[in-house]
């Protein structure tokens, strides 16, 4: 398993291999000169040196054999493509992976492919309003407002912000500029940080897409409905529910749009997680990740065994089918459970340091809800969208319909208080 030295994703998926009885090795980024700081065993790799990555996994596991591979994030999706194809494991080939991670190559395949997409200009992080108008003049392109200004490779919406006319570009310019010069971002040290895509902002209700690739079949997971208005001036995520209000036939054309997306950008297997709008001028895909959803959101996914058989699990988490999945099982073994289920991922409201939560016991309490989470540590500084790229936590949730479980998830977020302390600025006198 690739993954982030830290993060609760990498513990469910440890909880997980733990139910199914298999040992996770994992390959994390961290520097190789420090002898094992985390105690886990893992082989240390840099996730801004793919190639040289790839191979010293390759070369360690000569001696420490796998038999499949997982990925967590987007950051490490490519080197784990590269390790696939090196040790002949089935997986996303690599020229896909780095296409799906890059918001301009993935706007490029769509295109190429027909695929419905909004007009869109790449540009350095540097440029200026009226270089860009020049560029997108030259392009013959349909530039309009209002638009949208994105990083090409960041994800969680970060530094995703709309723009209604010239001064609100401008703005947009100026803040992404920015945050790109944040040490979190700059230690990544990815060449594509220095590009930024502009794009005609789609209207419409937005729906997340998980699913599992077999040799290029897709396997629906779920459909998860945004019931929040996504409309900017940033564009944070709070509510997905699953299943959607939707009829079969608009569940089909959601499933189809995200598999010809797939095959667009050359995905073949393994998971994915899509993001889309749909409008009346059809189902536009925004992106499609080589790797599952994020974060704890996995937790709002319960399966079942779509196999009656009386060996045969009857539940597991979507962490243990990936887990089964990566070691060969079909995932059309399994499907979605119970009538609904969903998570709230907790918006951070301002700037500042956070003293405290109350009325944790009251949010439990709410009818349908299964669990809180708060992530978010005291004392730590929180940042909202467009700069940060975390949550203060999550709350889930099941019911017997979607209306259901998104009442229960308000109701419990309406009961929480969070002690958000203002961010002290140091101010040096011209004395010292």
């Amino acid at each position: 398993m690739l993954a982030t030295t830290t993060g609760y994703q990498t513990r469910s998926f440890g909880e997980a291999a733990e139910r199914v009885g298999v040992e996770l090795v994992f390959a994390t980024d961290r520097c190789h000169a420090i002898d094992d700081p985390w105690r886990d065993g893992a082989i240390p790799i840099r996730f801004h040196e793919e190639e040289q990555s790839a191979d010293a996994i390759v070369s360690a596991v000569r001696s420490r054999p796998i038999d499949g591979l997982l990925v967590v994030g987007d950051r490490p999706t490519v080197i784990a493509a590269r390790v696939a194809e090196a040790l002949g494991l089935p997986g996303h080939p690599p020229a896909a992976a780095a296409a799906a991670r890059h918001k301009r190559l993935t706007r490029e395949r769509f295109r190429a492919a027909g695929l419905p997409t909004p007009w869109f200009v790449s540009t350095t992080l540097n440029a200026q309003v009226a270089t860009l108008n020049a560029h997108v003049s030259s392009l013959n392109s349909d530039f309009s407002f209002p638009c949208v200004v994105k990083p090409v490779a960041l994800s969680g919406s970060r530094g995703v912000m709309r723009a209604d006319g010239p001064d609100g570009l401008a703005r947009a310019l100026d803040r992404l500029r920015a945050l790109m010069a944040a040490p979190d971002i700059r230690a990544e040290r990815h060449d594509a940080h220095r590009e930024i895509l502009v794009e005609g902002f789609i209207p419409g209700h937005e729906y997340a897409v998980d699913a599992v690739l077999h040799h290029g079949r897709l396997h629906l997971v779920a459909i998860f409905d945004k019931p929040d208005p996504l409309d900017g001036p940033f564009f944070e995520e709070t509510i997905y529910v699953t299943p959607p209000n939707l009829s079969p036939v608009e569940q089909d054309a959601i499933v189809g749009a995200v598999a010809d997306a797939a095959a667009a950008l050359g995905l073949h297997h393994g998971p994915i997680h899509a993001e889309l709008r749909v409008n009346p001028a059809g189902v536009f895909v925004l992106e499609v990740a080589a790797r599952p959803i994020g974060g704890l959101c996995a937790r709002a996914v319960h399966l079942e065994s779509a196999i009656a058989h009386p060996h045969a699990a009857s539940a597991i988490t979507l962490e243990e089918m990936l887990l089964r999945h990566a070691l060969g099982d079909a995932p059309d073994q399994w499907r979605r459970a119970e009538p609904a289920s969903g998570v709230m991922m907790i918006p951070i409201p301002k700037r500042g340091h956070l003293r405290g939560v109350d009325g944790l016991a009251a949010a439990r309490a709410v009818p349908g809800v299964d669990d809180i989470r708060i992530t978010a540590k005291p004392d730590q500084l929180l940042l909202p969208l467009p700069e940060g790229a975390s949550y203060l936590g999550f709350i889930f949730a099941r019911g017997t319909s979607a209306d259901a479980v998104v009442h229960a998830l308000r109701i419990a977020h309406d009961a929480l208080e969070f002690h958000i302390d203002p961010e002290l600025k140091v101010v040096q006198s011209r004395h010292g």
